[in-house]
């Protein structure tokens, strides 16, 4: 004899919703699950379009904290930024695990396709692009394949003329007496960054005198641990990439796995990583 099938109204559960909001309404379900669009009939392609879609979703809750991130910095309130680089370095883990589901796609399947994504490539992504300007690494260079959206354009200018979560940092390093020269702390923000081995000279005496300096000895790690996580991501998408297309050139003109190799050379915190061989 099987049981009476359970009815979550007799516990009080709300089962009509004509009227009120439901979980579909608030999430705004209907424009997410039918963003899918597929160019042709290749079964793999969706996996292919529902990857890269909620890694910018990702990426935009990645953005938000950052952001957060930043601004609590440069208001020398750092506890709640801790928490807030915490979930980002989280937020690549996740990012990192799609591209396990992305490998289970062949090259034979992806060949498929593949021609129908035109010149559309991930490195034209604004959001990726827009988290390595917060971070620091700012190569103006990128910003021409946004060019033709001026919305687009204006968001990662606006960026450039900000602090980077770097530069904030770097601030309460010098706010707490730490000798950071004042060409460092009065730089062209729009530059890319260049390792200083006089910044890095003050880290170390963070390092060495961790008790004193708790709050930026964490910021520190904090730093390294999201930077961590961002390397494993580029690293995957390398040999995600290789797995599937071997060494053609990228979609959208780049060439490919050579150019996301040159992508794991960049450090977006070269002082925090040196500094640990000098101590």
């Amino acid at each position: 004899m099987t049981a009476d099938p359970y009815d979550p109204a007799a516990e009080g559960a709300q089962m009509r919703f004509d009227g009120r909001m439901s979980y579909t309404d608030y999430l705004g379900l209907d424009a997410i699950l039918t963003a899918q669009h597929p160019r042709s009939d290749a079964h793999d392609e969706m996996l292919f379009i529902i990857q890269h879609q909620t890694s910018e979703l990702w990426m935009r809750l990645a953005l938000h904290e950052m952001h957060a991130a930043r601004g609590s910095i440069l208001a020398g309130d750092l506890r709640p930024a801790f928490k807030m680089l915490t979930r980002v370095a989280r937020i690549f883990e996740q990012l990192n695990g799609a591209w396990d589901v992305l490998r289970t796609m062949t090259p034979s399947e992806y060949t498929r396709f593949r021609d129908r994504l035109g010149q559309s490539s991930g490195f034209q992504s604004w959001q990726y692009r827009l988290i390595e300007y917060v971070a620091g690494n700012r190569n103006l260079a990128m910003l021409r394949p946004h060019a033709h959206r001026a919305d687009l354009t204006a968001a990662l200018e606006a960026e450039l003329a900000r602090p980077t979560l770097y530069d904030a940092a770097i601030g309460r390093l010098a706010a707490a007496g730490l000798p950071v020269p004042a060409d460092i702390l009065a730089r062209d923000l729009r530059a890319p960054w260049r390792a200083d081995e006089r910044l890095q000279a003050a880290w170390a005496e963070v390092y060495r005198a961790p008790r004193r300096y708790w709050e930026l000895y964490e910021l520190a790690e904090k730093l390294v641990d999201f930077e961590d996580y961002f390397r494993r991501w580029r690293f995957n998408h390398v040999t995600t990439v290789e797995r599937v297309i071997g060494f053609k050139r990228g979609t959208g003109g780049t060439g490919g796995v050579s150019y996301l190799k040159r992508m794991l050379e960049v450090e977006l915190f070269p002082e925090l990583w040196h500094l640990r061989t000098t101590l």
